[in-house]
């Protein structure tokens, strides 16, 4: 039996049965279906639906994107001209989303009517970047410059709690999402850890294997785990809530995978690479991960979600699109 086919059968087991060893699989002749934003260099970031819509950010034009199924955009300017809007997600009634406002310290809610509202964060260094709405009711979101974790109430009162172990500008909470376990967890970029932090604002963190691998996005996953990528460890990484991580290796080399979601009904997860030019698949139960590569050359994909029409979609920072992709 060969090294690589040892690996594949350990990694299985670790696994417990669910996504198992690194290697490439043939594409399974998705579709990838694209959708101009209206403006042009808008750099769509961030990406979240509700109400059979997806809202995404715009991160050099200061707006919010509303894209409905057929592809059309609508956006919405955010109050605070260059504000850049990084983070998005949705309320759990459904009545609004909220996004973090990373140049102008804010937190900013948007009605579905386009209706916006903008909170400040009381830290002039907090570049909020990530948000996800917490299994308490509450928004949390990271600050990549002030390294605290931030709660935010529905009526807008913030709380800050600081990422312990690691000083400003060197630990960087990135992405942020609530766990299985009732807590949420977050990428710290330059601490090279993932970070859990209680609704109560009790933060632990646990050091990823691979050196310098700058983690950033992170989902949950449907094996009761979490799955995050890493930027420059060019690896998708699986950590349960007790804190033990296993990695597997992305195909293509330096792909700088980014977002990453759960698919429909929790039978695999996608994620987008960055320099790879590619939306990947990570199948539970089956080997590998398979590639699509994107149709607009030099998109930079960056983040994903479960879209309106259950198929992934997608931003393209470099290519001013929105995509999805149907198998």
């Amino acid at each position: 039996m060969s090294t690589r086919h040892r690996f594949a059968l350990h990694l299985v087991a670790v696994l417990s049965c669910c996504v198992a060893a690194a290697g490439f699989l043939p594409a399974q002749n998705p579709q990838v279906r694209e959708y101009p934003v209206t403006t042009a260099n808008s750099q769509p970031e961030d990406i979240t639906t509700i109400f059979g819509y997806a809202y995404f950010t715009e991160s050099a034009t200061a707006k919010i994107g509303k894209i409905y199924a057929t592809g059309s955009v609508q956006e919405f300017a955010t109050p605070t001209p260059n504000s850049r809007p990084a983070g998005i997600t949705a309320a759990p009634d459904n009545s609004s989303v909220w996004f973090t406002e990373a140049r102008v310290n804010k937190i900013g809610r948007m009605t579905i009517d386009g209706d916006m509202t903008e909170f400040p964060i009381n830290n002039i260094y907090a570049d909020p970047i990530g948000i996800t709405a917490g299994p308490d009711g509450n928004f949390w979101f990271t600050e990549f410059g002030g390294n605290n974790i931030g709660r935010i109430t529905p009526g807008g009162a913030i709380t800050e709690f600081p990422v312990p172990g690691v000083g400003p500008a060197t630990g960087n909470p990135e992405l942020i999402t609530a766990g299985p376990d009732g807590n949420l967890w977050f990428t710290l970029y330059n601490g090279n850890s993932i970070g859990r932090i209680t609704p109560s604002g009790t933060v632990t963190t646990f050091p990823i294997p691979t050196p310098d691998s700058h983690p950033q996005g992170i989902t949950a996953g449907s094996d009761g785990a979490l799955w995050f990528t890493e930027h420059t460890g060019n690896k998708i990484g699986r950590i349960t809530p007790a804190g033990a991580i296993v990695e597997v290796d992305v195909p293509t080399p330096n792909s700088v995978p980014d977002g990453i979601a759960l698919g429909l009904n929790g039978s695999a997860l996608w994620f987008c690479e960055v320099n790879g030019n590619k939306v990947g698949k990570i199948e539970f139960g089956v080997p590998g991960i398979v590639e699509t590569p994107v149709p607009t050359p030099n998109s930079s994909p960056v983040r994903i979600v479960l879209g309106p029409d259950a198929f992934p979609w997608f931003t393209q920072f470099s290519g001013n699109k929105i995509a999805s992709i149907h198998e």
